[in-house]
């Protein structure tokens, strides 16, 4: 049994304006990440225009529009760069992040990153990293608790940063769980038939789906195969429908 192109079911278009809300609602998240991704290149294409490796204290350039993009997008709850290891002069990693505080301040997130002394010093193998850097895409990692940042049920957006060719880190942004189901369960709810949403890796994002839970894996086709198809599809009795424009997919029982 694999997946195959074509409906499943008569009502499509009920599933098809589902799917583009739910990309409408983190299409508005991307934007973010990607305009963090265009800040960073300009600042590390800056410093090799200077004939120099870029140093942590550039990064400060950033801050500005970050502090903007917490206050501007309700569903952001942090934002930032995350470095590939090697890529900065004076350290070996570094996330230039900031979040939003329970009373709605911005602050920095500080990590220590001494790889003897922290279990956070290497981030390379989270989904929020690992997937663009070797995919070249977007991606929609999570949820999970989100131990680095904020404790919290987190989903995080990231899109890949590159420098002359060569992959130097991502741009990302967390949205607590909470505010995404907020968002995208009364959508779900709407359709005639159980349904969930899974990312490339097929964990549950959200779920209106018993059956599913949010965190849970969902055992089936090639997501990021049907993703990179980009048209609906079937897996058994399943009806399969790619998120408009962001790495998610519509499961319907």
């Amino acid at each position: 049994m694999g997946w195959s192109p074509g409906p499943a079911t008569v009502d499509t278009e009920t599933d098809a304006w589902v799917a583009a809300q739910v990309g409408g609602a983190l299409e508005a998240v991307f934007e973010t990440v990607a305009a963090t991704r265009a800040d960073t290149e300009a600042l590390l294409h800056r410093a090799a225009a200077q004939g120099r490796r870029p140093a942590s204290a550039d990064l400060a350039a950033l801050r500005p529009g970050l502090h903007l993009h917490l206050t501007r997008e309700e569903l952001v709850s942090g934002v930032g760069f995350v470095a590939a290891p090697g890529l900065l002069s004076d350290v070996p990693a570094w996330l230039e992040w900031w979040q939003s505080g329970a009373d709605g301040d911005v602050r920095p997130l500080l990590l220590d990153l001494d790889p003897g002394q922290s279990a956070y010093s290497d981030y390379t193998h989270w989904d929020w990293f690992a997937l663009p850097r070797d995919t070249g895409l977007r991606a929609v990692a999570g949820p999970y608790v989100d131990y680095l940042c904020s404790d919290e049920y987190s989903l995080t957006l990231s899109e890949p940063v590159v420098l002359q060719g060569r992959f130097a880190g991502v741009a990302a942004a967390d949205v607590y769980l909470r505010h995404f189901e907020a968002a995208v369960l009364p959508l779900l709810r709407r359709l005639p038939r159980p349904a969930h949403l899974v990312n490339a890796r097929g964990r549950v994002a959200a779920s209106a789906d018993p059956a599913h839970l949010a965190g849970s894996l969902t055992r089936g086709p090639d997501f990021a195969e049907l993703l990179s198809a980009a048209r609906p599809g079937t897996y058994g009795d399943l009806r399969l429908v790619p998120c408009r424009g962001v790495p998610l997919v519509l499961v319907l029982a």
